[in-house]
């Protein structure tokens, strides 16, 4: 069994369980996210999955949709626009249903699969692994901006992981997608996770360091705070240029918050 599928499966019930209470109206809220509402937020992890599970039956239903959205981006439409005209403008609890009950089909679906086959996607090929990571990471740094409407501080768990590796393992992604070369070497990483366990990746180093909380820094390499806004200890050009620009998700490179510009809200009591 694929586990990573499990980890989605969870990430997006501990979205489910905030946005539950929500009354209808609710769901047009606006987040600190670029505006985006809360339905918009759901539309565009529900698009996603769909699109994730489409690859997975085959490349050819995966590139039929890509062309549909290849199409509108052509058309003028941005993200928000396709996403309302693919699901024909459906929001609030409707939303909501639909997108929790298709999240538990895909995870099902990656739950049986072969971890190595490599499915389609906007660019290179990837592993059913790194498919699923990628909709845990995306339900996870876009779930932060309704945690931080909604003033609830999130509890995370040690499935983090998944979404720390995909920050490492992105760092030559973050200068390359740049047009930069990477500076070498690649700093050490060492993070400790909610459970307290010490994680750690690339050579031990003092001069070129990342250090702190796992939640911190998977906030900062999916650009849902700016690092001047976290705890993380720094060390070193390379692991400062690396926090200033860090993106661990794909397409064209993305600016990453202002310092406090994305924060929990504060609810009264």
């Amino acid at each position: 069994m694929l586990e990573q599928a499990n980890h989605f499966r969870e990430e997006s019930d501990a979205l489910s369980q905030i946005l539950a209470p929500l009354g209808e109206q609710e769901f047009e809220r606006k987040t600190l996210f670029k505006g985006w509402t809360v339905n918009d937020v759901l539309r565009h992890l529900h698009v996603f999955n769909y699109a994730a599970d489409l690859t997975l039956e085959s490349a050819e239903k995966f590139k039929a949709f890509h062309k549909t959205f290849l199409a509108a981006r052509e058309a003028g439409k941005g993200m928000l626009e396709f996403q309302s005209d693919y699901l024909q403008g459906m929001g609030g609890r409707r939303l909501y249903d639909t997108w929790r009950e298709y999240y538990a089909k895909t995870a099902e679906h990656y739950l049986h699969c072969d971890p190595k086959a490599r499915v389609a996607w906007a660019g290179p090929d990837m592993s059913a692994r790194s498919s699923i990571t990628a909709r845990q990471m995306e339900t996870w740094a876009h779930g932060q901006e309704i945690f931080d409407l909604l003033g609830i501080v999130r509890q995370d768990t040690d499935r983090l992981q998944n979404i720390a590796h995909l920050g490492v393992n992105t760092y030559g992604w973050t200068f390359a997608n740049r047009g930069l070369a990477a500076p070498e070497p690649a700093p050490y990483v060492r993070l400790t996770a909610p459970s307290g366990a010490i994680w750690e990746w690339n050579e031990p180093s003092t001069s070129h360091l990342v250090e702190g909380r796992a939640t911190e820094f998977c906030q900062v390499v999916t650009q849902v705070r700016n690092i001047a806004d976290t705890r993380l200890h720094v060390k070193g050009d390379n692991a400062t240029r690396w926090m200033a620009i860090a993106q661990c998700f794909a397409g064209p490179p993305e600016t990453p918050p202002a310092p406090g510009a994305r924060y929990t809200r504060r609810v009264a009591s």
